[in-house]
């Protein structure tokens, strides 16, 4: 494009209000050009098709600082090409906006009115009489010839073809209340009818000055239609808005002249929430309170967000008010209100986008083919709906939320629910004040409620002396028409205009005011690591910026299922990013604006006293914010130049009625060189270059940090807007190649987040950055892994099958499968299950299988969708780690991918999916129990296997044995093990991790005595299993005489399984890395070696610590309680080795003396001393009553009905110790007890009073904790 002349140089043009003039519409001289992109069908009448518009002129050429888009303008000046009609049908021009996203980001507004215009053309005239008699004998039946055009499409909806029926007798005026950008008559004929082009006039600015733009455009169309010619030729009015308008300045108000009124626009301060000029009201119209919040909160989540509509102005309205209200956020991916017909391919993208779709008329949402739905908010505004995707966390303090809208628009005359547009006429709804609420009384459609609230508002409205009326132009795009193409002025145009920026800016403070009170204190969170720019840049990826699990932690509980997904998304991302970068650089607008609103809300104190709190505070600033804007409007700032006369040649462009005159280029193509304010402004913008080449050479490569910025918001950012003009197929495959390429790293980044935020302590050691994953970011973490997977094979899809595209593939993988199942009569296995011979592991081998996998999901009936279904099996092989495994299975049938999937889709690129594949086999590293924890209500099978130790006694007992298994859902109840079988199954409802095992006979028969070594337990569906070691005797008369035990459970890490094992060589999980290796105290005694009395000491110390630990994290991360109790390195058997450290003689006379010996004997020491009052005289009254305590607590146990023998016994009264805070003084109790000499050596720990009174200050710390006990530990105790 050549270079712009001087008065669209530099300078100017970005401080101008305009930087395009541009006029679209039919080149006579290259003709009819079928429009092949917009989805030609050649079944319509020649008049319903659409052809080829072209740019036929702007002005200036070129402004530097935003090149003209020729392409781009036309494609969303006319997104469903030229529209011809003829005097039979309704021609009311129409308005609508559009945008256009530049690469960096930055975006510029297009604002365009379309008119019917009379064709001279004898040529075009010729050619569509031609086309259309060549479509008339195609399609004419031997009956009559009325029946062509309804038969025309299927497209076609009833309405359009009475439409047609009632217009063919051409003496009948237009059909009123037809969509005018909907169908039209299908007959012509060129002797009888005038044909009528579209036109449009656009005008193209830097800002979203939409009301003002509509009123410049639609006063030069009536100066058109206008019986008399305007005061001046229409160039000067053009020119003065393209050169002599200048943008007002923040905070100010401008007025400038067009043809007929004066028109006014105003532009927010620096500290006020920036310009949104497009109308909320009516969004909320077009919507209803609910459903605006439920997208809102899916714009949040960055779903991928489909609006639909007919009316692009609706299009553009929703989703720029969306975007409006996200502030302080931006949205960061694919944003296109308005997507024409030739990228419909880009709905294909596997990327969150922001999309308006046009809808033709008489299309059913049902018809319409979407490649991915598993993520996907589908808006229909036509018809007031919302689809929203599965598993949906809600905006917090919803329902406060929408009745402080509510209440808002109440204010206004609008009401909450949306109102129906009467007939398809959306222009009402904008002006839906008062008097339609009025009618609606009239008619009976108001509750009661609803008349309260109008009655109270009539009476609010008489007392401000408010009119009730709506006013104004309607902002719909080819509705407005009849005011404003009649040349009557609309009427209140500024009431209107003042009425909607106040309602704007009141509805986005709501939600300004929600964002300030969730993240006030965001501020303390931001981790700031690097120390320059520079280093911060090139490290972004590996740093943490902000500290999710603390900022989480301080959250009321009911928001965060909404925030802990929320602080995920790049938008979050950016706004930290943002954050840090301010300490180097100027702060980003939104950012400064809402981090001086923080500032405010701090200094008046306008925050709740405690973090913790749900409370819902409303808005207080509304008047004053809407004062701002009815104080600028109502008192003009500044005024621009006047249009004037231009130096024109004469005779050129003479006004003709009904026609857009052809304006002369040599006066628009330049703009004067002597403005006072482009001046300034070319200073202070060359002031403003200075500085920054400075600052560049200081700093670094404003490219490279232009990159690194790139990089740094990752995928999505340079793909946020489709090239609307190059759609080669070599652009389109680029296209895709950065898709998939987004998509990789998308994965890499999201498996390496997910063991990095599981691996805790040892991965912070290795200085990855924080530690300690909570069970809800987890969640959230897998459930973004869910959605990318989705995306992924909704990628280049052939044909869409139900709403999961990674489902449906699995179950075409499940049908191939099956029938070679059938075909070989063998069962689908990666091997065949085989039981190990009697030396080896005792477990049946469970075989790894996908199609097992998948019938588990099947049969659960909890899951009622294919998505659901879909995440559930995800869940289930990340819990396996089967995950990486059996996608590659799934992948590996490669007739079927192709079959499936385009050549470009992510599946196919052989590379990339084998790097994929590997990313998601390094989650086999951690441990994740995401099926489990999820799904808790479905009954799963398990299978229990118990193992005696043959060499000592006999296999089998002659007694009744049975089991109850528990777990921290729940128990299994008490299961009879029919006689001399080792191994059972039996169906429970999900117990989730296991916990303990109770295992007892009833001791009869011969053989009663039974020494079990362990009993497993395996989860059949996930696999997982537990081994609950014993190693003791049951039975009278043997051991401590237990004819019952509860065993603690800990999970067996798989190893040996030769199949698994050769594709995932993980290293082996032991126990959570966040327990430091030491020396199990149990097992230093299991080998003979007595541990030292630091050793228990610190053993003690240990246990306790855990037991601290686990009442610190949140509730539903905790874990079993009962591990850390009664465990290996557990509570009771550090109290155990205590109480044994030099006792006398562990075997007296050959009998086994054991702990409890010494409680009993204690007790009966410490009750006769009670009865001959030594305890009362000498002791103060608290030991006398601790003494009271400890015996009753003996007693209870001793007089249990469970046989749980004298370990389980002393187990038990540890535990109960402990729940009652009681240890610590039943310790200095036994520790003064006589018999303590007698039975304890000198150097014995219960002797040393400094280690008892050390021992009891470690044990009160257990004080601050409500310890509730398994009900399997405490079954059968009074007390």
């Amino acid at each position: 494009m050549s270079v712009s002349a001087p008065g669209s140089g530099s300078g100017s043009a970005p401080c101008r209000f305009a930087h395009y003039f541009a006029i679209c519409g039919l080149d006579a001289e290259t003709g009819l050009e079928p429009d092949e992109l917009a989805g030609e069908n050649f079944e319509q009448s020649p008049l319903k098709r659409t052809f080829k518009s072209k740019v036929l002129a702007h002005f200036p050429e070129n402004v530097e600082w935003n090149p003209f888009d020729q392409d781009a303008v036309n494609m969303l000046c006319m997104p469903k090409g030229l529209s011809f009609r003829t005097q039979a049908d309704p021609r009311e021009p129409c308005f609508h906006s559009f945008l256009i996203t530049r690469e960096d980001g930055s975006r510029t507004y297009g604002f365009v009115h379309t008119f019917y215009e009379e064709v001279t053309s004898p040529q075009i005239c010729a050619a569509m009489q031609t086309l259309y008699q060549m479509h008339h004998a195609e399609h004419t039946p031997s009956g009559s010839a009325s029946s062509s055009s309804s038969s025309s499409s299927s497209m076609d909806s009833l309405a359009s073809s009475l439409d047609e029926a009632e217009v063919s007798s051409p003496g009948r005026g237009p059909a009123r209340g037809v969509s005018p950008c909907g169908r039209c008559s299908g007959a012509y004929d060129a002797t009888r009818d005038t044909l009528y082009v579209s036109k449009a006039l656009c005008l193209i600015t830097p800002m979203p000055f939409m009301h003002a733009c509509r009123r410049f455009l639609s006063q030069l169309h009536r100066a058109v239609t206008a019986s008399q010619p305007p005061p001046l030729p229409l160039e000067s009015y053009i020119h003065n808005v393209l050169y002599e308008v200048p943008l007002p300045p923040p905070g100010r108000s401008l007025k400038f002249h067009s043809v007929y009124e004066p028109i006014r626009c105003q532009r927010p301060g620096p500290g006020e929430l920036p310009l949104a000029d497009f109308s909320l009201g009516e969004a909320f119209q077009l919507l209803g309170v609910e459903n605006l919040v439920q997208l809102f909160t899916c714009v949040l989540l960055e779903m991928q967000i489909l609006l639909y509509s007919q009316d692009y102005q609706r299009l553009m309205t929703v989703a720029e008010g969306i975007t409006t209200l996200l502030f302080p956020f931006q949205w960061q991916h694919v944003y296109v209100p308005i997507l024409p017909a030739s990228l419909r391919h880009f709905l294909d993208a596997p990327v969150p986008y922001l999309m308006g779709l046009p809808s033709k008329e008489g299309t059913d949402r049902s018809k319409l083919e979407l490649p991915q739905e598993a993520n996907l908010c589908f808006v229909d505004i036509d018809n007031h709906c919302i689809e929203l995707p599965e598993d949906f966390p809600q905006f917090p303090n919803k329902a406060e939320l929408i009745q402080e809208l509510s209440d808002v628009l109440l204010c206004f005359g609008l009401s909450p629910e949306g109102g129906a547009p009467l007939g398809p006429t959306p222009g009402h709804l904008r002006g839906r004040v008062l008097r339609d609420l009025v009618d609606d009384r009239k008619n009976g459609n108001l509750g009661g409620e609803a008349l309260a609230v109008l009655e109270r508002l009539q009476a609010l409205a008489t007392r401000a002396g408010v009119t009730a009326g709506p006013a104004g132009p309607p902002a719909s795009p080819g509705k407005d028409g009849e005011s404003e193409a009649g040349g009557r002025p609309p009427a209140g145009g500024g009431e209107e205009e003042l009425r909607d920026a106040k309602l704007n800016v009141q509805l986005r403070e709501v939600f300004a005011n929600r964002f300030v009170a969730m993240f006030a204190d965001y501020e303390a969170f931001v981790i700031q690591s690097a120390h320059d720019l520079e280093s911060w840049l090139t490290n972004r990826e590996q740093m943490h910026n902000f500290d999710k699990a603390s900022f989480l932690s301080d959250q009321p509980e009911p928001y965060l299922p909404f925030l802990s997904r929320f602080i995920e998304t790049q938008m979050f991302a950016t706004f930290i990013d943002n954050k840090i970068m301010s300490q180097w650089e100027e702060k980003e607008p939104l950012l400064r604006v809402f981090d001086g609103r923080l500032e405010k809300a701090r200094l008046y104190g306008a925050r709740a006293p405690g973090l913790r709190t749900s409370g819902y505070q409303r808005c207080v600033t509304l008047r004053e914010s809407a004062q701002a804007i009815e104080q600028r409007l109502m008192k003009i700032d500044h005024t621009a130049i006047h249009p004037h006369l231009l130096d024109m040649k004469i005779g050129q462009g003479k006004y003709q009625r009904g026609f857009f005159p052809k304006l002369q280029a040599e006066v628009l193509l330049s703009g004067p060189t002597n403005n006072k304010w482009s001046n300034r402004t070319a200073t202070a913008q060359r002031r403003k270059d200075r500085h920054r080449q400075h600052s560049d050479h200081l700093g670094l490569d404003n490219d490279l940090k232009e990159k690194y910025m790139q990089e740094a918001r990752s995928l999505g950012k340079s793909l946020r807007q489709p090239k609307l003009s190059d759609l080669s197929p070599a652009v389109i495959a680029q296209t895709n190649w950065k898709f998939v390429e987004g998509l990789l790293k998308e994965c890499r980044m999201k498996t390496k987040r997910m063991l990095v935020e599981k691996m805790g302590k040892e991965a912070v050691e290795l200085g990855h950055g924080e530690a300690n994953i909570t069970g809800l970011e987890e969640n959230t973490l897998i459930a973004s892994l869910c959605d990318l997977l989705e995306r992924i094979w909704s990628h280049g899809l052939q044909v869409k099958q139900g709403k999961s595209a990674l489902w449906s593939h699995l179950l075409h993988y499940q049908a191939r499968e099956e029938k070679l199942e059938l075909q070989a009569e063998s069962p689908v296995s990666n091997g065949p299950e085989r039981r190990k011979s009697e030396t080896g592991v005792p477990m049946p081998f469970l075989r790894v299988s996908l199609i097992q996998d998948m019938r588990h999901i099947q049969n659960m009936s909890e899951i009622k969708t294919e998505v659901g279904r879909a995440r559930a099996w995800i869940r289930l092989s990340l819990e396996k780690k089967l995950l990486s495994q059996h996608l590659k299975q799934l992948l590996s049938n490669q007739a079927l991918t192709k079959k499936l999937y385009k050549r470009y889709a992510f599946l196919r690129c052989e590379d990339e999916k084998e790097q994929f594949l590997f990313h998601l086999l390094s989650l086999n590293a951690v441990d994740y129990f995401c099926f489990t924890s999820v799904f808790t209500t479905i009954v799963i099978p398990y299978r229990a296997v118990i193992i005696p130790i043959k060499k000592l006694s006999n296999a089998m007992t002659t007694s009744n044995p049975w089991i109850c298994v528990s777990g921290e859902l729940g128990d299994s109840g008490v299961m009879q093990i029919p006689k001399n079988v080792l191994e059972m199954t039996f169906d429970c409802q999900n117990l989730g991790k296991l916990t303990t095992v109770q295992l007892g006979h009833d001791n009869s028969g011969l053989l009663a005595k039974w020494l079990v070594d362990c009993v497993m337990v395996r989860n059949e569906i996930t696999g997982h299993t537990y081994k609950f070691p014993c190693g003791r005797w049951l039975g009278k008369g043997v051991d401590d005489g237990s004819l019952e035990r509860v065993l603690i459970g800990e999970l067996v890490v798989p190893v040996g399984d030769e199949e698994a094992g050769k594709q995932c060589r993980t290293p082996p999980m032991q126990r959570s890395p966040t327990q430091a290796r030491r020396i199990s105290i149990t097992s230093l005694s299991a080998r003979g070696a007595k541990p030292t009395g630091a050793q228990i000491q610190e053993a003690i110390g240990e246990a306790v610590n855990n037991i601290v630990k686990h009442f610190h994290k949140p509730e539903k991360e905790r874990g079993s309680l009962t591990i850390l109790l009664c465990g290996e390195n557990g509570l009771v058997c550090a109290l155990e080795q205590f109480f044994h450290h030099s006792f006398k003689s562990a075997r007296l006379f050959q009998k086994n003396v054991f702990v409890w010996d010494f409680v009993e004997k204690a007790t009966a020491c410490l009750e006769t001393a009670d009865q001959m009052g030594d305890l009362q005289g000498g002791a103060p009254e608290p030991l006398g009553l601790t003494c009271e305590t400890f015996c009753r607590y003996v007693n209870a146990i001793n007089s249990t009905s469970r046989n749980i023998g004298k370990d389980g016994k002393f187990q038990l009264l540890v535990c109960l110790g402990a729940r009652d805070r009681l240890l610590p003084q039943w310790l200095p109790l036994l520790a003064e007890c006589p018999l303590i000499s007698r039975m304890y050596e000198e150097g014995a720990l219960l002797r040393d009073r400094t280690t008892v009174s050390t021992l009891v200050g470690v044990l009160q710390t257990l004080h601050d904790f409500n310890i509730t006990l398994e009900s399997s530990l405490i079954k059968g105790i009074q007390l």
